[in-house]
């Protein structure tokens, strides 16, 4: 699986994500102050992963930012995107199945290693529901982008 992954600064957990993400044997692309040659700042940071996202280029995504808020703002306005910002592995795991959230966001500040791996561990174990209502929401949302 392919995580595409940016942070906007080289700090806190920013580069612990990209190490446990090899760790558990997950191809990366980085972005933001993870690469050499990118713009660092969260907006254009998460833009990169969310595009990757939705353009097919990464299965799923990771964005970090200070309080994790702004990279997952900046990586919900790319159509077919939906980042949750998640500061702990019970809200990953309903993110990925009730929500279907692609795009995982958390804070540079206030995400500890080992929180880290429980997040990771909820996130990648989790499944999209396969309930009628909670599809329902999911195609709803594909509606709202669309201008209904």
């Amino acid at each position: 699986m392919r995580i595409s992954v940016a942070a906007d600064e080289r700090t806190g957990i920013a580069e612990e994500v990209v190490g446990e993400l090899a760790r558990r044997g997950f191809d990366t692309v980085v972005h933001g102050a993870l690469s050499e040659s990118e713009r660092d700042d969260w907006a254009w940071a998460s833009e990169a992963v969310a595009r990757d996202v939705a353009e097919g280029r990464a299965d799923q995504g990771i964005v970090c930012c200070w309080t994790g808020t702004g990279a997952s703002i900046a990586a919900n306005k790319v159509p077919g995107i939906r980042a949750a910002l998640c500061a702990d592995a019970t809200t990953a795991a309903g993110a990925r199945t009730w929500n279907d959230a692609n795009v995982l966001a958390l804070s540079l500040r206030s995400t500890s290693v080992a929180e880290l791996t429980e997040i990771l561990d909820a996130w990648f174990a989790g499944r999209p529901s396969t309930e009628s209502d909670d599809r329902a929401n999911i195609a709803y949302l594909t509606e709202i982008e669309g201008g209904h």
